[in-house]
């Protein structure tokens, strides 16, 4: 059966402190994802989304804090612009734009994340492996330089 690979950018902050917390309680969601702590969600380039899809992963999910209560004042603003041009950037490209999740979850929205990972994970299965998977070569060989 397919398990999905999923890539997680959390706000230090927030996303990152709730799933502390899911952790905390014993709020249960797959262990599919891999979180990168990142102290803003504004300083996610798309650039490493597209490097992870390159790399093998299936889907990126990228939680930060509510609209508002940015640490960094416009960070999650500036994320939510950027992740819909992203949207439309992988849908060009022949990713389901469903592949990235974008999620506002609090430091003491523990169950929130777990319920939204658990969500995330299923439409991932779902849509199946990403497309890139068998297109892509991840041996050492095909980089290197004679």
């Amino acid at each position: 059966m397919f398990e999905p690979k999923i890539l997680g950018f959390c706000c230090n902050w927030c996303a990152y402190a709730g799933a502390d917390l899911a952790g905390i309680n014993r709020n249960q969601y797959p262990p599919n994802i891999r979180i990168i702590r990142v102290m803003c969600t504004g300083t996610i380039d798309p650039l490493y989304v597209m490097k992870a899809f390159q790399k093998g992963t299936d889907g990126v999910f990228i939680g930060g804090c509510h609209i508002g209560d940015c640490h960094y004042q416009n960070g999650n603003h500036r994320a939510k612009k950027r992740v819909a041009v992203l949207k439309k950037i992988i849908s060009y490209l022949g990713i389901d734009p469903r592949r990235v999740r974008l999620e506002w979850v609090s430091a003491a929205e523990g169950q929130k994340f777990a319920q939204v990972i658990t969500d995330f994970v299923a439409e991932i299965k779902e849509l199946g492996p990403s497309p890139l998977k068998g297109s892509l070569r991840h041996d050492r060989e095909s980089t290197r330089i004679s």
